[in-house]
């Protein structure tokens, strides 16, 4: 059976639970930011080109 705890209780393991969180730096987020933009370009020009090559080949066999 679980134990039931009151609104005050629970605001308090909240706060004690968010005390634990490490939150990043700015240079790190900065960091990560840029890092998604560049993996999403990467990813974004490898489809491109796979698209191309698969249209390209799909054109020769029915043309």
């Amino acid at each position: 059976m679980a134990i039931k705890t009151t609104p005050l209780q629970f605001i308090q393991q909240v706060r004690i639970e968010v005390s634990k969180v490490v939150w990043p730096s700015r240079r790190e987020v900065i960091l990560t930011t840029i890092m998604v933009f560049i993996m999403s370009a990467l990813t974004a020009t490898f489809f491109s080109l796979v698209d191309l090559a698969i249209r390209s080949g799909l054109h020769l066999i029915f043309v």
